[in-house]
C-alpha cells in the first residue's frame, strides 16, 4: 500500500477542525513519519495508525508546529517496545532542538534512535524504499525539504516472454542473468518507472523548491497564503497556494496535495480555486484524517 494520511493540516495555530503538521507515509513497508506537531500521537490514534510500523521520522524545522510532537511519538515508540530501529532526519544545525526533544521528560527509554542529522547543499540516504534526498530551503531557520525516489525495474511481458519460449523457472533465471541464450532480459520486458514523492514544507520560492517537485507521482507542499496576502508570504518565508499549484505545473507534478494553512482563513475552497488557477491536474486541500492514494505507477508501452 502506498498512501499518505493527513494528521494535521494547520500551520502555527490550530484550530478546531485543523490539528497541527503531522503527514504519514505508507510506502510499502517503508513507513515514514513528517513534521509531528503537537497532538501527533493523537490523531495517528484517531486515523487508526500505530506507531510500531514507522521505520523513520523526517523533520523540516524546528519550529513547534513541525516538531513538538516528536517527544511524544519517541516515548510512545519506547513504551510500545518497537522492535526495529527507527531513524530520525533533521536538520543539523538545529541539534540542540533535537536533543532537547529527545528528552524532554522522564521516560524509560527502551527505544532504538538513531540521529541522522541533514546538513549541506544535499545528503542523499538510501532506504528500502528507494532514495531519500534532503534539500534545503528558504525559510527563517534551517529548513530541509525531502523528496523519495523509487529506483525503476522492468516488467516482464507475458506474450513476448512465450513468443521466445520462456516460461516457468526460467522467467526468474532470465530476471537473474539478463539472458538465457540470445534472449535478453530487454527483449521481453518493458521499462519500469519508480514512483517518487515530495514532501516540502515552510519555504519562500526557491531552486531548491522546483528540484524536489520536479516529476514527481506526489507532492505535499506548504500553501499557507492566499495570493492576496503574497506579500506578506514572502516576508515571512512562506507560499501561497497559487504558487504551490504554479511549481507543480512547472515540475510536471502528478497529484498535488495543499496543507499547511494559515488559520485567517476559514473558506479551505479559496485554495483550490487558486492552485486551480496555475495547475490543471489532481489537486486535494489537505484536511485531517484524510487519506490520499499515491497515483497508480506509470506503464512503459509495449513496443
Amino acid at each position: 500500500m502506498r498512501e499518505l494520511v493527513l494528521l494535521g493540516t494547520a500551520s502555527q495555530v490550530p484550530t478546531r477542525l485543523r490539528n497541527h503538521n503531522g503527514y504519514l507515509l505508507r510506502w510499502d513497508d517503508e513507513v515514514i513519519l513528517f513534521d509531528p506537531g503537537e497532538g501527533t500521537q493523537r490523531q495517528m490514534l484517531m486515523a487508526g495508525l500505530a506507531v510500531t510500523p514507522i521505520k523513520r521520522i523526517c523533520i523540516t524545522h524546528f519550529h513547534g508546529d513541525h516538531s513538538l510532537g516528536l517527544p511524544g511519538i519517541l516515548q510512545r515508540i519506547s513504551l510500545d517496545k518497537v522492535p526495529h530501529p527507527v531513524t530520525v532526519h533533521y536538520p543539523a544545525a538545529g541539534q540542540e532542538f533535537f536533543d532537547r526533544l529527545r528528552h524532554a521528560t522522564s521516560y524509560w527509554d527502551n527505544a532504538e534512535i538513531i540521529p541522522s542529522p541533514v546538513s549541506g547543499a544535499s545528503t542523499v540516504v538510501e532506504t528500502s524504499a528507494g532514495r531519500l534526498t534532503a534539500l534545503p530551503l528558504l525559510h527563517s531557520l534551517p529548513t530541509y525539504g525531502y523528496r523519495l525516489d523509487e529506483p525503476g525495474g522492468r516488467r516482464m511481458v507475458p506474450g513476448l516472454l512465450a513468443a521466445h519460449g520462456i516460461a516457468g523457472p526460467l522467467v526468474g533465471e532470465l530476471q537473474r542473468a539478463g539472458r538465457i541464450g540470445d534472449v535478453t532480459l530487454e527483449q521481453v520486458s518493458v521499462e519500469r518507472p519508480g514512483q517518487s514523492f515530495a514532501f516540502i514544507m515552510d519555504t519562500g520560492l526557491c531552486d531548491n523548491v522546483h528540484e524536489l517537485a520536479a516529476g514527481v507521482d506526489m507532492l505535499v507542499i506548504e500553501s499557507t497564503f492566499l495570493t492576496e496576502d503574497a506579500e506578506m508570504a514572502a516576508q515571512v518565508g512562506h507560499l501561497t497556494a497559487a504558487q504551490a499549484g504554479a511549481v507543480a505545473r512547472d515540475a510536471g507534478v502528478r497529484a498535488l496535495v495543499l496543507t499547511h494553512f494559515s488559520q485567517r482563513y476559514q473558506d479551505a475552497s479559496r485554495f483550490l480555486d487558486e492552485a486551480r488557477g496555475t495547475f490543471d491536474g489532481d489537486i486535494v486541500v489537505g484536511a485531517d484524517l484524510g487519506r490520499v492514494p499515491v497515483p497508480p505507477r506509470r506503464e512503459a508501452t509495449v513496443a
